[in-house]
Formats: structure tokens, C-alpha cells, sequence
């Protein structure tokens, strides 16, 4: 290019209306007539247009625009103009282009494609708009889970990735070899940092989490990230009100940060501004199945919820609702007892309205030493590999809660996606590990 001009992000091309500028970018699509080439152009940060006029160019950066193929990456450089007729608001009338980097035969052509091919090609649809929005949410949902609980107190900690035993007491993990000794990707954080809990009074983890449960359901991934908060000194009920700020805190930061993004994914933002009004319906377990025999489910008291049920109570309520008090036959042994009742645990999941389900399992943890060995040496856990959570116990223990958010599921519920495996094109989404 023959003369220097500021270099900027389609982002902000806001600031720069009426200069001319040079963008470095790919070419998403093209379209044209006779006289005219529309560049569809992204850079990472945004989406736009760049218009292409034969009758302002020279004749070879017309004939190249014309030529240029689908991923392209190229400087564009031209004038800003605002443009009222899209949702970006702005475009470039160009006027010089160069070629950084050819493309050919790019397999995500425009047309329609299947999830199993865009499986295959997950390396290259991140470029395309869906992933790049539901990412981009996802982000501000991971900056934003830093920021509240920095400003709640909490101190981060992490959490060992492989473990030596089953956290939860469940069979579905995967297992490796650790020097001639049995090793597990972790389901969880959570008995780590009630260890962290003692230590510092409000903690929370963030990482990575493992379940080997073959599916290919939105509800249930190999791979995904949790948020893993423990509270010393906390009762339940001030655990929910910690939780119901944060899933409103979460929601009205995608609001602000990602509106681009959630008009790309033509997401009802009404709605999710609806959500972020507190507080959250509390209703019991013992309330919730009533509700559904009184709505023609077969249920019976003593079941965990399935999909249909989960999806009823909390499009019922029209926003995310807290069902307390889960039988203590189906939750972790580690969730408190209730105070009158022998069936039934301190205990909450956050049900998510529009058929997302739970977003955040959590309890207050039981304190009783005798109790909770009784129940490890029942389940047939390994007291060697317990004794430290039972040390907890032992020395100076605390009332305390906690609760857990996977985080797809989370974007999910946020993005409005029906299936998370289309938006994120990571094997952590599916058991198809390539590449």
C-alpha cells in the first residue's frame, strides 16, 4: 500500500467515522453486481461490510475484489461511513486492498451443513458467526465470574485435576495410570475447596471437570468447566441469595458487553433482562412434585427430575426457581441433614426456564464427623482417601454451603442455543475427540 493510514479493529471503526483507515481481515462471503462488490469482513472483534465501487477504484482492485475467495485474508483500507441499515451500524467504502494470505476451496461454503460435518471442520467454524458469539459470550461470562466473586470476598484456588478418588462417589470417571497407581480426572472441586473454605471463609474454584457418561444430549458432556464456591460460616438460605445475585450478576453483564452477539443469535434480550429480576422462587421438593401430579406427570416422591419435569417447574414460574429439600437417597453424602426431617437434605438446584434445566446444584455440607465416616464406610469409599475431608470435621469445623455452575450449560441457558455441541466446537462437547 502506497500511503500509511491508521490501523484499527472493525470494533472500533465507531471512533473513526469520516477517516480513512486500513483493517486486516478475512473475507466471510462476497456478493456484487456489475458495478458494486460487498465484502462481508470479520477481524475477531466484529462483523461489517466493506463496499467495493468500480467507478472510485483502480480497475485491478475492483477485478480483485470480484476474484477474492471465501477466508481471504486481506487489508482492506477506505473511509468509514455509518450505515443505518445494519445492526453494526458502520461499513467501509474501500479503496485499496491487499492480499495477505490466499484461500482455496474453503469447506464451510454458505450453504446449510450438518452438525457431523461441522464436527470435522470445528477448527475452522470457529471463524463462523455462531461459535464466535456463543464464544464470545462465554467469555464475558468467565470475566464476569471473576468480577463478582473479587468483589464478594472470595479468594480463587485451584483445584487437582487428577485425583485418586471419586469426590462424588460415583463410578463414571475416567481413569489413568499414575506411576503404577490408579489415577481420576476430577468430577469436582468441591471437597478441595471446602478445604479452602476453613482456610480463607469464602473460596471459589474454576476448572476444568470430567464425567464419563457417554451422551449425546445437551444435558450431559464428557468435558466442561465448573464454578465451585464454598462459604464458611453460611447457612443455605444465604447461600441462594449469593447464588441468585450471581447467575443476575452473569446475565446483566452479557447484557451490557454482548449485545452484537446476542442479536447475532437472534437471542430475546427482554427476556433474559427479565431473569436478572430478584428474588428467585424458592419452592420444596415435596411442593415441586405435587405440582407436576397436579399437571398429569407420573412422578412419584423419592425421583430425581428428568427434562420434561425440570423444564414444567421452571417455565411455571417464568424465571430460574430454587427446588429445595431433595430426598437424601438421590443427593451426595455430604449434604446436610435436615433439621426435622430423616428423608430429605439441605439442599437446592437451580432450574433454568426454557427447557435449560439445572444450572447450579449445591447444599449446605454436613458437620457431623460420625455421621459422614458412617456414610463413606457404607457407600464403600476408601477411608484412606477420605480421612483428610473427615479432618475437616475435627478441627474447628463451621457451618458452611456451596454450590456448583457448569459453565456450557450456563452459555447455554444465556445464548438461548438448543444444543450446546452446535455452538462450541471443542471436543469437550462431544465423544468424538478429532482433532
Amino acid at each position: 500500500m502506497s500511503e500509511e493510514f491508521p490501523k484499527i479493529k472493525i470494533i472500533d471503526a465507531k471512533n473513526y467515522v469520516g477517516h480513512t483507515v486500513t483493517i486486516g481481515a478475512w473475507l466471510r462471503q462476497k456478493r456484487g453486481s456489475g458495478k458494486l462488490a460487498f465484502l462481508q469482513l470479520r477481524d475477531g472483534t466484529a462483523f461489517f461490510q466493506g463496499v467495493v465501487a468500480k467507478a472510485d477504484v483502480a480497475e485491478n482492485i475492483f477485478e480483485l475484489a470480484k476474484g477474492l475467495k471465501q477466508e481471504t485474508s486481506i487489508y482492506v483500507t477506505g473511509e468509514i461511513h455509518e450505515d443505518s441499515r445494519s445492526s453494526f451500524g458502520y461499513e467501509m467504502a474501500v479503496s485499496d486492498i491487499q492480499i495477505i494470505g490466499e484461500s482455496h476451496d474453503y469447506p464451510i461454503t454458505p450453504k446449510e451443513h450438518g452438525t457431523d460435518f461441522l464436527f470435522d471442520e470445528r477448527h475452522l467454524y470457529l471463524r463462523h458467526l455462531k461459535p464466535f458469539a456463543t464464544l464470545k459470550i462465554r467469555n464475558t461470562l468467565i470475566a464476569a465470574t471473576y468480577e463478582f466473586f473479587n468483589d464478594e470476598g472470595f479468594t480463587k484456588l485451584d483445584a487437582p485435576v487428577l485425583t485418586g478418588s471419586a469426590p462424588e462417589g460415583t463410578t463414571e470417571l475416567f481413569e489413568t495410570d499414575y506411576f503404577g497407581e490408579p489415577a481420576f480426572l476430577s468430577q469436582t472441586g468441591q471437597l478441595y475447596a471446602e478445604a479452602g473454605a476453613m482456610a480463607f471463609g469464602k473460596v471459589f474454584t474454576f476448572g476444568p471437570t470430567f464425567r464419563a457418561e457417554k451422551s449425546k444430549t445437551r444435558r450431559h458432556l464428557t468435558e466442561f468447566w465448573m464454578i465451585e464456591p464454598e462459604m464458611a460460616f453460611m447457612n443455605q438460605e444465604e447461600s441462594l441469595k449469593i447464588q441468585e445475585r450471581y447467575i443476575a450478576f452473569l446475565i446483566s453483564k452479557v447484557l451490557e458487553k454482548n449485545e452484537q452477539e446476542l442479536d447475532i443469535l437472534n437471542r430475546d434480550k427482554e427476556l433474559l433482562q427479565s431473569y436478572t429480576q430478584l428474588p428467585y422462587p424458592r419452592v420444596s421438593y415435596d411442593d415441586a412434585i405435587k405440582l407436576l401430579q397436579e399437571n398429569e406427570f407420573d412422578v412419584e416422591w423419592g425421583v430425581d427430575f428428568g427434562s420434561p419435569e425440570e423444564t414444567f417447574l421452571a417455565n411455571h414460574f417464568a424465571k430460574p426457581v430454587f427446588i429445595v429439600n431433595f430426598p437424601k437417597a438421590i443427593k451426595p453424602f455430604y449434604m446436610k441433614r435436615h433439621e426435622t426431617r430423616d428423608d430429605v437434605v439441605v439442599s437446592a438446584d437451580l432450574l433454568a426456564p426454557e427447557g435449560y434445566g439445572e444450572i447450579i446444584g449445591g447444599s449446605e455440607r454436613d458437620t457431623d464427623y460420625d455421621y459422614l465416616k458412617k456414610l463413606i464406610e457404607e457407600q464403600g469409599l476408601s477411608m484412606d482417601e477420605y480421612s483428610w475431608y473427615l479432618d475437616l470435621r475435627k478441627y474447628g469445623s463451621v457451618p458452611h454451603s456451596g454450590f456448583g455452575l457448569g459453565l456450557e450449560r450456563m452459555v447455554t441457558f444465556v445464548t438461548g442455543e438448543e444444543h450446546i455441541r452446535e455452538a462450541i466446537p471443542f471436543p469437550r462437547m462431544t465423544n468424538r475427540l478429532r482433532p
